[in-house]
């Protein structure tokens, strides 16, 4: 069976990384009926968020939790009883394995699974400061006049005391930062409103341009800005 998640680091490092699209991975036995160059773009996973995750970790100081498998297979940032949880449209597709799925049996093996991991992690002891890691297109196919010009993206829905010290950090760090871009947490936060905001453990949602993480260069340059700015956000919210 395709595991559900991956975990990179030690589960007692002072920040947790959340990474619900980290994978495009389809298991065995479903078929999305997609060319697989569509697996390659942002409706299958959030690019370069991996990468990102695994150098932070590199670092010492974070413990990741990769999601397993595509966002197409089942979206573990949407609430279980979502419209959205196994999408049948994204962004100009239509994902026609996904109109006669077994949704029941895809939260049985992967949703569940990693929701449950991901509590477990949260509730360590030493009460870990969380970043949600996501990425987003510059352009959506279905929406080609809606400019992004953020580099960096700030979430959140009611609990924005990560956002307010991160905020002025990414900017003086030469950012473009969109509060609440490119769309609101009010309306999307699905990982965190569970696993954060519901605790009341603090955390920081995230979203990085992809064009900018297609290269190492890149990847190495945004964990550099947010291994500073997360120790900055655990140091002045939970110390």
């Amino acid at each position: 069976m395709t595991a559900a998640y991956h975990i990179l680091g030690d589960p007692m490092a002072p920040i947790l990384i959340i990474v619900d699209h980290a994978s495009n991975h389809v298991p065995e036995g479903i078929d999305l009926g997609l060319p697989p160059e569509v697996m390659a773009e942002h409706v299958a996973l959030d690019i370069g968020v991996a990468e990102v995750a695994a150098l932070l970790v590199e670092r010492g100081r974070c413990c990741a939790i990769l999601g397993g498998v595509s966002r197409l297979v089942i979206d573990y940032n949407r609430e279980p009883d979502a419209a959205g949880l196994v999408p049948v449209h994204s962004d100009g597709h239509h994902i026609e394995g996904n109109s006669v799925a077994e949704v029941a049996e895809r939260l049985a093996l992967y949703y569940e699974p990693y929701h449950a991991k991901v509590a477990e992690l949260a509730a360590q002891p030493h009460r870990p400061f969380i970043l949600s890691l996501h990425s987003f297109t510059p352009q959506l196919r279905t929406r080609p006049e809606e400019a992004r010009p953020w580099e960096i993206g700030i979430l959140y829905n009611e609990d924005d005391r990560g956002a307010r010290i991160a905020i002025p950090l990414l900017e003086s760090a030469g950012l473009i930062v969109g509060e609440q871009q490119p769309y609101s947490g009010k309306l999307l936060n699905a990982s965190m409103n569970r696993h954060a905001e519901a605790q009341g453990r603090p955390y920081l949602g995230v979203e990085i341009r992809q064009d900018l993480l297609k290269e190492i260069t890149g990847q190495v340059r945004f964990s550099d800005i947010l291994d500073r700015v997360l120790m900055e956000c655990r140091n002045k919210i939970t110390q």
